[in-house]
């Protein structure tokens, strides 16, 4: 997630303006976090998941200094969420606790 120049009205609209085509403005809470290069296919993602319009509504609630934390946690589980319908970023979770218990029942049994 890059920052954009976009959203000053100079420049491309940001990545989540551009996939969505519409006109990117000062006000467009996405232009922090989706450069126009790379990100409209980030974007493509969570919109799929999640829609724009909520994603921009979750976004306008939380404090500014903890938007971009949530923006690449929601990218994170929409790309698990993409690959894995019912259990998104839980099934990495479910695979990391069968490694541990693997490794530890090897352990405890040599």
């Amino acid at each position: 997630m890059a920052s954009s120049t976009s959203g000053t009205g100079v420049g491309s609209p940001c990545g989540a303006c551009k996939f969505l085509r519409r006109r990117c403005t000062q006000e467009c809470v996405f232009a922090p976090y989706f450069d126009s290069e790379q990100s409209p296919a980030q974007f493509a993602a969570i919109h799929k998941v999640f829609g724009a319009s909520n994603v921009s509504k979750l976004l306008a609630q939380l404090p500014v200094h903890l938007r971009c934390d949530a923006v690449v946690t929601v990218a994170y589980e929409a790309q698990a969420r993409i690959r894995d319908p019912v259990y998104g970023c839980v099934a990495h979770i479910f695979a990391l606790q069968k490694q541990v218990t693997d490794i530890h029942n090897t352990q405890t049994h040599s």
